[in-house]
């Protein structure tokens, strides 16, 4: 009898331990997320706050696409080795640029925003997604990034951090707006102004136009007569898009020398609507006619006058 009651608590804790052992309850190497919060529950705890998380709480995928094995690999061999790197398939802090991307591409290809993420300058530089963005521990509330947006930009382009320094700037160090207002980190497709010859992974908005419309709506048009520089060459034809030391974030702090830039006919006036220095509409050496845009208010575009006078 005691033999048989001994034999019969074994086979219940063997049952037990089955139970338990994630390893043999997989299929094709997936053990599950249950298996990995034993170890690993300080992710674990806070994972439903994770946008991945509705991997898991969908509950009709399958093991290749649910919770932790969705981006790592199956784990029973990680499992089976009660730990280490190597044994995870897809070990990010291990894996190459390449095949990080590629990992997150998985499930993140059909995105828009980051479709011609293969070929934007991140990419080609060898910036991987793990580089900018922290997926189990990320400090922000969106995207999950690996730090504070502007920080986290300004770790690269420390030279664009100087121009929000600058008198008159867009107020992004204020909290007013993001970097990913403008640009798309994931790398954009060639706009139609400037000719394709755009500034890096600038963003496209309303239509295939520059993202300064997206609040600038006024600039818009189109209009009657247009001023083809903002058309062809874009507002950075006159503006410094981050920061200037000039009024208005223009490229020179007197507004004639910036439209003789173009308008440089000189007394002829024949070539490219020049502008004769000596008349009596347009004496550039009188202070009282340097200031173009006095007269000129429509610079941008005009839908009644073609010299953008209204």
């Amino acid at each position: 009898m005691i033999l048989s009651m001994r034999g019969l608590s074994l086979a219940v804790m063997a049952a037990g331990a089955a139970a338990q052992n994630p390893v043999t309850s997989g299929t094709g190497g997936y053990v599950g997320s249950n298996a990995c919060k034993t170890c690993h529950a300080d992710v674990w705890l806070n994972f439903y706050k994770n946008p991945h998380f509705k991997s898991v709480a969908s509950g009709d995928l399958p093991p290749s696409r649910t919770g932790c094995e969705s981006c790592h690999g199956p784990g029973e061999a990680h499992v089976a080795a009660h730990g280490g790197k190597a044994t995870i398939p897809n070990a990010f802090s291990l894996m190459p640029q390449a095949k990080a991307l590629e990992a997150c591409l998985t499930c993140h290809a059909r995105d828009f925003q980051k479709a011609n993420i293969r070929r934007s300058e991140h990419t080609l530089a060898d910036v991987a997604c793990t580089s900018c963005h922290s997926i189990h521990h990320s400090p922000t509330p969106k995207f999950l990034l690996a730090k504070k947006q502007t920080e986290l930009c300004y770790g690269c382009h420390a030279g664009i951090r100087a121009q929000f320094e600058m008198p008159s700037k867009h107020r992004v160090n204020e909290g007013f707006m993001e970097c990913s207002d403008c640009h798309n980190p994931h790398g954009a497709f060639a706009p139609t102004w400037r000719m394709s010859d755009h500034p890096r992974m600038v963003d496209q908005a309303l239509n295939n136009e520059e993202p300064c419309l997206k609040c600038h709506v006024d600039k818009r048009g189109p209009f009657v007569y247009e001023h083809p520089p903002v058309r062809v060459e874009g507002c950075e034809i006159c503006h410094f898009p981050h920061g200037s030391t000039n009024e208005r974030l223009l490229r020179r702090p007197v507004v004639f020398t910036l439209c003789l830039g173009c308008h440089n006919g000189g007394a002829s006036g024949t070539r490219n609507n020049g502008v004769p220095l000596q008349t009596s509409p347009h004496n550039l050496l009188d202070p009282r006619f340097q200031r173009c845009t006095a007269c000129h208010v429509r610079i941008h575009g005009s839908n009644a006058d073609e010299t953008f006078l209204r």
